[in-house]
């Protein structure tokens, strides 16, 4: 176990639970709070991931080996679009995390755990996010952020307790990919998800394919634009995108930032 004090802090907030539902997603934060949940409470951890079809399927497979690897029971849960974000309003990460977790609660309820678990952890009260106040709506409950665990905290243990993900890039929903006020379609997503996993497997995992219309605005670090550019030339990016029905493709020369698509605060990535 890392010498942490708010590890340590952490996995004893964990244990008082008795049992818990830990919402996994696979990602850095979540899979770090689920194997301080296994290391406080054994075998009383219910992972459970919710699959939307706003969810890259990648993403899915990952958690579920994350999952099996980390030796915790695991559940998918397949959710259906939600109507109420079809049209990607302003505030869809408000609706959907009120949706999602008003759906695990009610799993929590019927496996009797009274503590359901997320991964938001101290760095993102620096930002405007408004599932957070979902969260706190429905009292599901963020330990990490009850530690005073920071990003920097949680990639620094992970590391230590030897997780593979913990230099993995943030990922956030396919709907940030789309311009608020749009409706979106399922095909829409699958194209936008197969641009990016395309731009990923040619060496660039931090990628955002933002997706207007007929037009890819392919965005990355900005350190990074000058090889993604040679990269272009070499793999054929340009054929690539058009091959999924873009007309145009271009590169964000102001680089990746948060929430570019979207109209004032809101935090979709």
């Amino acid at each position: 176990m890392p010498e942490d004090k708010k590890y340590r802090s952490l996995l004893r907030d964990l244990q008082q639970m008795g049992k818990v539902v830990v919402a996994f997603s696979g990602g850095v934060d979540s899979t770090f709070l689920l194997h301080a949940a296994r290391e406080a409470l054994g075998t009383n951890v219910l992972a459970v991931t919710l699959a939307t079809p706003y969810i890259p399927r990648s993403e899915l497979a990952e958690a579920k080996a994350l999952a099996d690897s980390l030796g915790v029971r695991h559940r998918v849960v397949v959710e259906p679009f939600p109507e109420a974000i079809r049209n990607n309003p302003p505030d869809h990460c408000y609706l959907c995390k009120h949706h999602l977790f008003s759906a695990l609660l009610a799993m929590a309820a019927e496996e009797r755990i009274d503590h359901v678990l997320e991964g938001t952890n101290s760095d993102d009260l620096q930002d405007f996010r408004p599932g957070l106040r979902a969260l706190r709506e429905l009292g599901v409950e963020s330990p990490l952020l009850k530690a005073g665990l920071a990003k920097d905290d949680i990639r620094r243990l992970s590391r230590s307790l030897g997780l593979s993900v913990w230099d993995k890039p943030a990922k956030a929903c396919l709907l940030s990919r789309i311009p608020v006020d749009t409706r979106v379609e399922d095909a829409e997503l699958r194209r936008i998800e197969e641009g990016e996993e395309f731009l990923a497997r040619i060496g660039f995992p931090s990628v955002r394919l933002r997706s207007h219309g007929e037009i890819a605005r392919i965005e990355v670090p900005l350190e990074e634009i000058t090889a993604l550019i040679a990269a272009a030339r070499q793999h054929g990016v340009d054929d690539r995108l058009k091959a999924l029905g873009y007309r145009h493709v271009t590169v964000d020369l102001a680089g990746y930032r948060r929430g570019s698509l979207n109209r004032g605060p809101d935090t979709a990535s």
